[in-house]
């Protein structure tokens, strides 16, 4: 490898939100990669940068300048949801490479476009989905995948958690910013599901509703829109059937993410909070439990075990050694069709085919 290959990969981050400054944590302790300029049209926001990138990262407060400045080789897009679409019709017009937060976009137009754009792309363009890296649910995909359960049947993913924390703008609140609850928040199971059953979607049934959250809050008048539990299921062209059980009013759980994957030969629990697998064959209550260590190159564990660092590696890596993304812009796409799918299904009260969506 040459020197000039070995010099630091110098990122510009458009947005500093709570994951933009996630990122610029994660960025500042790899080696080889440094934090050199951020952009955000709100001043708070610029703060939050200068406090977290440090004095010597140049700041802007038009992502276009970011853009156009040729000291920065790549680009993470964490930005709101909804302005992913025209960052990234800039961002396209120049050679950086792009890493972009999930969701993609908050529709199929933006995705198709994005997948297109990204096809012809000199740089490398990857879709931010971390959740692939936690190491408990890294572990169950390893176990899936090894065959050890025999042939995949049912995938289960549980969240409970939280509910949506507050935004620059309270932008959030609102299904039109944000896409609609299953897809900001739930991209990220859907993602798992593909990559876990291996296999593509292809019928969505759901039931969901706002029952708890935000309810008494007003925004210029307005009543935020967005779901706060939902259930979810997925049938895939393999036969497998996924189902994702989602409820944002259970602060008092004790693992935030439970993942279960059952097949003809045996199962596996993964508890993703105390980082535990429990695995067993078909032999009445006989199983071990493992309790999954996190990866011993994390430097940073942040808010999501540590995944975000493990991508940045990854990223590094493939820039490096010219690999291509581990998250491609069509696995973006279809992690947002599931979830407009899934809308689809609750606003219409029926099973809805990808097909129907074009997907």
């Amino acid at each position: 490898m040459s020197s000039a290959d070995c010099a630091p990969l110098r990122w510009g981050v458009i947005g500093t939100g709570m994951m933009g400054i996630e990122h610029i944590l994660n960025v500042r302790l790899v080696d080889g990669a440094e934090v050199v300029a951020f952009a955000d049209p709100h001043p708070t926001s610029r703060k939050w940068g200068r406090d977290t990138a440090g004095p010597a990262a140049r700041e802007y407060g038009d992502h276009r300048e970011l853009l156009a400045d040729p000291d920065v080789d790549a680009v993470i897009v964490a930005s709101p949801n909804f302005t992913h679409a025209a960052v990234l019709r800039d961002a396209f017009a120049g050679d950086k490479h792009l890493l972009i937060e999930k969701p993609l976009c908050t529709t199929l137009e933006d995705c198709r476009w994005v997948v297109e754009a990204a096809e012809k792309h000199p740089g490398l363009v990857w879709v931010a989905m971390e959740y692939r890296y936690m190491p408990p649910a890294a572990r169950l995909i390893e176990e899936v995948h090894s065959g050890r359960l025999g042939r995949l049947r049912m995938l289960a993913i549980r969240e409970h958690r939280l509910p949506f924390l507050k935004k620059v703008g309270d932008w959030n609140r609102f299904n039109r910013n944000t896409g609609g609850t299953l897809v900001e928040k739930c991209c990220h199971f859907f993602d798992l599901m593909r990559l876990i059953t291996r296999s593509e979607p292809m019928r969505v049934f759901a039931s969901g509703a706002q029952d708890v959250n935000h309810l008494d809050e007003r925004y210029d008048g307005e009543v935020p829109d967005i779901l706060d539990n939902a259930f979810v299921i997925v049938d895939y062209e393999s036969g497998c059937r996924a189902s994702l059980d989602l409820c944002m009013f259970a602060e008092s759980s004790r693992n935030e993410q439970e993942l279960v994957a059952t097949g003809s030969g045996g199962k596996v629990e993964c508890l993703v909070s105390e980082g535990r697998l429990t695995i067993g064959a078909r032999e009445y209550r006989k199983y071990e439990t493992i309790d999954v260590r996190e990866d011993e190159r994390v430097r940073y564990r942040g808010f999501h075990h540590g995944a975000s660092y493990l991508e940045h590696l990854d990223f590094l890596d493939a820039v490096r050694n010219g690999k291509p993304p581990r998250v491609t812009a069509a696995d973006g796409l279809l992690s947002v069709a599931m979830g407009i799918a899934a809308h689809r299904s609750i606003d219409e009260g029926r099973p809805v085919t990808l097909a129907e969506l074009g997907v």
